[in-house]
């Protein structure tokens, strides 16, 4: 069934004023909900159904499991090249280095930390979640700057833990 067929078959169920069709064949599944003759709105779900699903399936599931191993241990590592720390978000989501606007920084260059020490907030779907400090020592860079989207993984604060 090519587009053209599926933009026809729109047409005739909003001209036929019925309010949802199912239509289903080899490798292809429609589905068209109108909502009505005074809304005047068709909604088109169109769902390709993939042939040989079970072998397309397991290559993209290993690569998934390989990964996880590699995510897990890199946090726990510092950096090789370096002798500090790296403190990296936990979650995806909006860093904010201050409390709020009119208050000041959690932390900043310089500064002595202690293991709990609130380092900064990651708003994630409208939660702020606390990040707090797993090592002691002094922060030595910022990696981040305030109110930036952040990803998982990611670095935020490089500490010196001597």
């Amino acid at each position: 069934m090519d587009l053209k067929d599926i933009q026809n078959l729109i047409k005739f169920v909003a001209k036929s004023g019925a309010s949802e069709v199912k239509l289903e064949t080899d490798d292809v599944k429609i589905t068209i909900k109108t909502g009505g003759d005074d809304k005047g709105e068709t909604t088109t779900y169109v769902q390709q159904i993939p042939v040989g699903a079970p072998v397309a399936q397991a290559p993209v599931a290993q690569p998934v499991a390989t990964a996880a191993p590699e995510a897990a241990a890199a946090p726990a590592v510092a950096d090789p090249d370096s002798k500090y720390i790296t403190i990296k978000s936990p979650i995806i989501g909006t860093l904010y280095r201050k409390p709020s606007p009119d208050k000041p920084l959690f932390v900043e260059v310089g500064q002595t930390i202690n293991e709990g020490d609130v380092l900064c907030i990651i708003e994630a779907m409208k939660l702020f979640n606390e990040i707090e400090s797993e090592v002691s020592g002094k922060i030595v860079k910022v990696l981040v700057d305030d109110a930036s989207p952040v990803e998982f993984d990611q670095p935020l604060f490089l500490v010196d833990p001597s």
